[in-house]
Order: structure tokens, then sequence, then C-alpha cells
């Protein structure tokens, strides 16, 4: 297996035992498969622990391969110091356990845990619960507990055991650990850990590590870190090295971001944010994602983690109004990890990039426990309108409704019309006037200049109509208010300078 190396620096605290660092390997393009499902629903599990914990937390996966046992079984241990958890998290955790994944695990889980938000208590909770089962009638068998020895930390341990290759688990393992880079998440440290030992006692090591960030991501808001993880996501076309061949200049992205609240229960607030990333690249290498098409990839992450798209979130963003962003939706796809939106007349060196988070921000010390909730459409497709209009305040000239679009293509016509008007009338004082309302001096009275800033003008007259909000009624733009303006305190200095007191 082929992998590539990126080194960083990475501090977390266990417990208050102190400060480690870490290195990073990361091998991508990998789908992930209903065998390494029950794992990665016990690693989200893990990571919201660690959100709701609000500290400094280490989330570590171990894979231990065990030649010795028949068929050969390989150990996997998901480890977090975030809140403890509680039994209700498992005893409710639906885990599809048909096909391949019911002949390769059997459904045991081993749960070793501190109280939820009690780093003071004195025992470590110990249980297994078999997944398998159903969920009404699914209860615990418990197990002798572990004393703390007046070391005050919590956290908890997940251990399962499966008949599946190491390497297919550490590859779907580490391109979910760095899909979930793009949300720059900033208090956990991650890690996995492949310690195996083969038939002849020698052993293989290899460990994947994802740093904490600096410190401005500690302060930055979650929108902020989803924006900055999703420009980075871009610029590597979906691996951890950005693609200097395509993006030789990080400025050459631009981006927009939006959010939306809404109280849900006195202990949760539900909010979905979206980022939009636009690239242009002129001259894409074949290898490159997007390389030959303008379609628009969409990722979709659920409290934290990646999630599959579902009938709900398509319809979210086919009801979203395309054409008011100079867009027209030929067609949305499901394609199961991510979304395919495919344009009309779209140019292919044009790519629309979009992330959509949708979490349940939890109060402090609430149980960490996933709610069911159904998806709000309309808060998703509100989301990502509020990113493209927040793209388009920020990019002016960029996504212009279909509308305005048309008119814009009669802006050089319509500039060349009012040039000539200009340039070839016979009296002089109108000709001053207007070079003077176009900013203009009279030696800059070439049909070039004089057209070109007419056109100017008329553009950003259309662009600044296109960023007002629907529904609200302005007084439209005067073409050239700022220059006449200027006109009128020259022609009031001039009257100024030729007043004479003995007049009166």
């Amino acid at each position: 297996m082929r992998f590539e190396l990126e080194v960083v620096v990475h501090g977390f605290i266990y417990g208050s035992a102190g400060v480690s660092f870490s290195i990073l390997i990361c091998n991508h393009g990998v789908c992930f498969s209903s065998r390494s499902l029950p794992t990665l629903q016990l690693i989200s599990s893990a990571i919201r622990r660690c959100i709701c914990s609000e500290r400094l937390c280490r989330l570590s996966v171990l894979l231990q391969r065990s030649p010795a046992s028949d068929p050969p079984l390989v150990r996997i241990s998901i480890s977090d110091t975030g809140h403890g958890s509680c039994i209700q998290e498992f005893q409710d955790l639906k885990c599809p356990v048909e096909g391949i994944l019911a002949e390769t695990w059997d459904g045991i889980v081993y749960v070793r845990t501190t109280k939820i938000a009690d780093i003071s208590d004195t025992e470590i909770s110990c249980y297994q619960l078999n997944l398998k089962e159903n969920v009404a009638t699914r209860k615990p068998m418990w197990l002798p507990s572990n004393i703390k020895h007046d070391v005050k930390f919590s956290g908890t341990e997940v251990c399962l055991s499966v008949s599946e290759s190491v390497d297919v688990l550490l590859a779907e393992i580490n391109c979910f650990f760095h899909q979930i880079l793009i949300l720059k998440v900033p208090n956990i440290a991650m890690e996995v850990v492949a310690d195996g030992q083969d038939t002849s006692g020698s052993r293989n090591d290899a460990v994947f590590l994802e740093n904490l960030f600096s410190g401005s991501s500690f302060t930055a808001s979650t929108l902020d870190r989803l924006k900055l993880g999703f420009e980075d996501y871009v610029l590597g076309h979906g691996s951890s090295s950005t693609c200097n061949s395509c993006f030789p200049n990080r400025d050459e992205l631009k981006s927009g971001g939006g959010m939306v609240c809404e109280d849900k229960h006195k202990l949760t607030k539900l909010v979905v944010e979206a980022a939009v990333v636009i690239s242009e690249i002129s001259n894409p290498t074949k290898n490159c994602f997007g390389a030959g098409c303008s379609d628009t990839k969409v990722l979709f992450f659920k409290d934290f983690v990646p999630c599959t798209i579902s009938e709900a979130f398509l319809k979210a963003l086919t009801g979203i109004d395309w054409k008011r962003h100079g867009l027209t939706l030929e067609c949305a796809i499901n394609q199961r990890r991510h979304a395919l939106l495919k344009w009309e007349k779209t140019p292919l060196s044009f790519h629309i990039h979009i992330v959509v988070h949708y979490y349940q921000k939890l109060v402090a010390n609430a149980t960490p426990l996933v709610q069911q909730t159904r998806l709000d459409k309309k808060l998703i497709s509100k989301a990502v309108q509020l990113a493209l209009e927040d793209f388009k305040n920020k990019h002016a000239g960029f996504l212009l409704s279909v509308d305005n679009l048309k008119i814009s293509r009669f802006a050089p016509d319509l500039a060349k019309a009012i040039a000539g008007l200009v340039l070839y009338s016979n009296d002089m004082d109108f000709k001053r006037e207007c070079l003077a309302i176009l900013g203009l001096q009279p030696h800059q009275s070439e049909g070039e200049v004089v057209e070109e800033t007419i056109k100017k003008k008329i553009i950003s007259v259309i662009e600044k109509n296109d960023q007002r909000p629907q529904g609200i009624k302005e007084v439209a733009c005067l073409l050239f208010r700022a220059g006449r303006q200027k006109l009128q305190d020259l022609d009031n200095e001039c009257y100024m300078d030729d007043f004479d007191p003995m007049d009166l």
C-alpha cells in the first residue's frame, strides 16, 4: 500500500498527564464500505463526546492484529478523553449487521467509561453489549469495575474484534479522519495506530495523527474554520497536499459562508453552516478532480462527522433559486458520499465547491447523545443561499443572476453608444460636463477611454443592484451619481470665485 507522508506538530493533553507530539501519514481516495461502518459509528460518538467536553482531548484508534486466532482477528480499540459516556448511548446505537458484516463481526463491544462530565468519580465502569440484538431488548452485561486510584480524568474506551484485513480498515478509517479535517475541530488530537505481528514475529507499525490547529482556531467561529478547512480541501482536490499546478496561489480561491440557527430544545440549538468555494482553473492537469467538467460536488456533515446523502438533503439543494446566482441546475444526483450538481452552459474552467454542516449545539454539561432529528430542508437551503449571497457581496461580478447576466451583455454596446453621443457632440460645454461626470480630464477624451469608463460604471450598477436582497425595493442607483456630485461641487467653487459683494 502506498502512503503519503505529512509531518505536523501536534499537542494534546491526556487527562492531566502532559503533552505529546505527532506525525501524520495519509492514504486518500478510498470509499467507505459496510465492513468498517460499526467502527466509524463508534469513532463518530467519540468525536461528539470530545466536542461536548469543550477542552483539549485525545482520540485514539488502535488496530491490533492477532494471527494466532482462527480465523485471524483484528482487535479495534477506540478511546477518547472527552466526556464519559452513558449506557443509553450504546443501547440506542443502530448498526446494520447484515451481509458481509454479519460474517466478520459478532456484534460484541466492550465499554470502559467514566461518568459523564465528572472527573472526580473513583471508578471506571465496565460492561459489554451485543449490538446485533434488538435495540428494545438490548441490555448490558456488567463487568468488574476498575479503580482510578485518585487520578482525575474522564473518557471512554470501546473495543471490538473483527475478521478483516488491517489494510482495508486502516485505509477507510484514515480516509474518514481526513474528511473530518475539513471541519478543523481545534480541540481534538486524532491518532490511528496499526500494531501488527506476522507469523515471523516481526512487527509493523503505522501511525496516523492529526495536529491541533493554531491558537487562532480556538477563537475562530465554526463557520470560519469550515471555510478555511474547505479551502484546504479544494486546494488539494481532496488530498492533504496543495495541487501547485492548479493553484500556484491560494488567493485564486474565493469563498463565502452562511449560517442559520434554530432553537429546538432547552439543551440544544440546531445549527446549519454552509461554505462555498469557487475556483477558476484554466489548464487543469488530467489527473486533477474536475478536469474536463464543471459539476459541483456537495459534501455533507452531520454532527461533526461525514454523512451519506439523503433524499431530503437532495431536495433541499434542488429547492434553491440557483438562477438568482447565475446558475441553471440541470440535475442533482445522489452519489451516496456526496451530491453531484450538474449545470447548464457553465465554463469547464469554472468550479463551484459546496459543503454543508448540520449539527446540534449542546449547552455546557449536557449529555452528548445523538438526537435523531429529521433534516430541515428549509434551513439547509437558507444556509447555502446565505453562503452564496456572502460570496457575491465579497466578490463583485461573480454569480450575477441570470437576468442581470443578460442585461450585462448589452453593457459594451450601450457604453459605445453613449460614448459616441459625447465624443461627436459639437457642444463643448456639454462635452466638458460629460467628461467631468465621468471623472475624466479633457486630455482623456479618447474614444476607448470614455467607452471603457462608461462600461465599468454600467456594470458596477448592475452588480450593486444584483446584491440587493430579494423582496427589498430600493431606489435604483444613479449611473453617474458620484460624477454629478463632483460637477456640482465644481460649479459651486466657480460661483464663489466669481462672487463680488459690490454686485449686491
